[in-house]
């Protein structure tokens, strides 16, 4: 049960290797060594999870957190991004500070539920967006921003994927995200929509002086 839980975990986490480095490389960040350290930072947070407080939860970066830094700060506001990655640290310095004195707990007792309700659900509706986005559903305009794209097989594709993984999810499906992307990257292998690079991953990093 603890092999099939712990399978399961990683193959429903696994699409953050790509689709991480992908927002963050909008950025000008090299793509090759965000796929390195989010392989590193998802391992290393995971193992400190079962080492100290000895739970079975998986860690990895939140895709909330990295589109706002992506599109919001980097994209939105003009912001270098190695001057956000700065801010980014400062914010974990800060975070590190309020929890072990105690007060991240009493900031969020004193927050009301419908607001962090309401955070969740935005930071879900922002995510889906930005993938409806790359899915190729929403497009940009010039006078309304966006419009509805057109129903290519990849959009039509990527559809079912989303709808088969809601209907498993309420019908309580343990595996609903898991199946759902298994199911619409098969689909995709079978009408040519996702093909394997030629030449494989490959990674090429300078670590001359």
């Amino acid at each position: 049960q603890e092999i099939i839980g712990g399978l399961t975990t990683f193959l429903t986490m696994a699409y953050i290797i790509i689709v991480n480095p992908s927002v963050l490389s909008e950025t000008g960040m090299d793509q090759s060594a965000l796929v390195i350290i989010t392989c590193l930072v998802a391992g290393f947070s995971t193992i400190m999870m079962g080492l100290i407080p000895k739970v079975p939860i998986a860690m990895a970066p939140g895709m909330g957190l990295n589109a706002f830094f992506a599109y919001s700060i980097v994209l939105g506001d003009g912001v270098p991004w190695q001057t956000a990655l700065g801010m980014v640290f400062w914010a974990g310095i800060l975070f590190l500070i309020l929890s072990i004195f105690g007060a991240r707990e009493k900031i969020v007792a004193a927050i009301p539920k419908t607001l962090v309700t309401a955070i969740s659900v935005g930071i879900g509706l922002f995510i889906l967006f930005i993938g409806m986005k790359n899915m190729g559903l929403i497009v940009d305009h010039p006078a309304k921003l966006v419009t509805l794209g057109e129903f290519t097989p990849k959009v039509l594709i990527g559809l079912f994927g989303l709808f088969l993984t809601i209907i498993l999810f309420l019908r309580k499906n343990n595996g609903a995200i898991l199946i759902g992307i298994s199911v619409a990257t098969l689909i995709g292998f079978v009408t040519g929509q996702v093909t394997f690079p030629e030449n494989g991953m490959t990674f090429n990093f300078d670590i001359s002086p």
